[in-house]
């Protein structure tokens, strides 16, 4: 088992992130509805926003048609967007965590000894690839994930069980909304944000997922917001 936190609560969250070496400035919390009076609930600022969505023939569909679609016309990423492939299974919760703080660390407050912050160092100048690789040996993240969902009583499936439910990461990289998924070649860029718009703007993008699978009840998101 390296990783599952489809089944830990938000809470657990934090906990994992304070063993990550990481200062309680920033809490992750429920985003409740995405009517304005429900998004207004959401301390601001927000600087990430993670969706977990299923796994369904519709969006494996989709995605098939996306990739294809960027590949023939091309989009514009900037050099600066930090995005790892995934290549551990049930490991999407874990790398959605890093996208989320690796392109928000100028404003996280590492512990010294953070392991996050040096795997985010060590990183830094690799290919998603190499990520995504050194991950794979980096034995501190994983031991304390298991830590922290020991302390939730959350049972984590076999490495190779099939899981059909899945976590991205949004974030405002340099003024434009990134969607980072582990499982896709590349991010996604969603068009212009800023971050007084970045929620609004992010919760857009998750009503996409929504309209795809209407039949479909199991979506989440929280914000990664200012404590």
């Amino acid at each position: 088992m390296f990783d599952y936190l489809l089944n830990v609560t938000w809470n657990l969250l934090f906990q994992f992130l304070k063993q990550l070496g990481i200062h309680p400035d920033w809490q992750f919390v429920d985003v409740y509805g995405m009517e304005p009076e429900l998004l207004s609930m959401v301390p601001r600022p927000v600087c990430a926003v993670l969706l977990l969505f299923p796994i369904t023939e519709k969006y494996e569909t989709f995605r098939t048609e996306e990739e294809e679609r960027i590949k023939a016309k091309g989009q514009d990423v900037k050099s600066s967007v930090y995005f790892m492939k995934q290549t551990i299974n049930n490991a999407c919760g874990t790398i959605g965590l890093i996208h989320a703080i690796a392109n928000n660390r100028e404003k996280m407050n590492f512990e010294t000894n953070s392991s996050l912050k040096k795997f985010l160092e060590d990183s830094l100048s690799m290919t998603p690839e190499e990520r995504a690789k050194y991950l794979e040996t980096y034995e501190a993240i994983r031991v304390t994930h298991e830590s922290s969902a020991h302390e939730g009583q959350t049972e984590a499936p076999s490495i190779d069980e099939k899981v059909d439910l899945h976590f991205i990461a949004l974030v405002n990289v340099g003024g434009h909304l990134y969607e980072l998924d582990g499982r896709k070649p590349f991010p996604i860029n969603h068009g212009e944000t800023s971050d007084d718009s970045f929620l609004e703007d992010a919760i857009e993008v998750c009503k996409k997922f929504m309209e795809r699978d209407p039949e479909e009840l199991r979506f989440n998101a929280i914000a990664l917001s200012a404590a």
